[in-house]
């Protein structure tokens, strides 16, 4: 699948300067506070960041492949980035670290070289939120939307803070739409959440029945890649 070009002289420049923020429309910009989890610079940031064309990428699990579809046109800055850290290996030989199971949130988290949740490339970035997911219904508040099952999202700690963190929706889930939706799941990868989700997450012993957690059957990524 296609897409923009970027272009050469502004990415060699951004890698020359290597700036505490980079100079183009996505503004990645680095966290001394929080230091990448693994060696990587800030991505490339050119003038007319590519905001057309869908690429294919391949998470390799050692529960069977998940293929994901991600979307320029969704979110432009948060697709250059994603895709940054997967051509410089960032995400393999990771553990997803996160599997949830509540009646309105059924997600699996991954993208944390440390397995802990905690850590990420050592640069931020700004929201691209959707503004096209329908209402949830029987929401009191008005404000939450549905996070359709097979949609690929980033997570975040707050207003403009994505990282290298991203979640994988299972089951359609119900949430504040503040999280930057960037691809969906193909149905190959559909299966293999379909998986992973029956497994369950590992009981603790302050908690045998969790619904949020590590899953029981750890989910190790050996390599991410991209496949057109």
């Amino acid at each position: 699948m296609g897409g923009g070009v970027a272009q050469a002289s502004d990415d060699a420049a951004t890698t020359a300067r290597d700036p505490d923020v980079t100079k183009g429309p996505c503004a990645y910009a680095k966290t001394p506070d929080d230091p990448p989890a693994r060696p990587v610079k800030l991505p490339p940031d050119p003038r007319r960041t590519p905001a057309k064309g869908k690429v294919d990428v391949v998470l390799k699990t050692n529960q069977g492949p998940i293929p994901l579809v991600v979307d320029r046109a969704q979110a432009p800055c948060t697709v250059q980035s994603f895709l940054h850290l997967v051509t410089k290996k960032f995400y393999d030989r990771t553990t997803c670290h996160r599997l949830t199971a509540y009646p309105t949130l059924k997600v699996l988290q991954c993208g944390d070289p440390t397995g802990t949740g905690e850590r990420g490339p050592g640069y931020k970035y700004k929201d691209e939120l959707p503004t096209d997911l329908k209402p949830a219904p029987n929401d009191p508040t008005g404000e939450r939307r549905i996070y359709p099952r097979g949609t690929l999202a980033m997570a975040n700690a707050g207003p403009d803070t994505n990282g290298s963190q991203f979640f994988l929706v299972t089951s359609d889930s119900t949430l504040r739409p503040h999280y930057t939706v960037f691809g969906t799941v193909e149905p190959a990868g559909l299966a293999t959440l379909d998986r992973i989700a029956a497994a369950g997450i590992a009981p603790t012993p302050d908690n045998p029945t969790p619904v949020d957690g590590r899953p029981a059957t750890p989910v190790d990524i050996s390599r991410a890649k991209r496949t057109c």
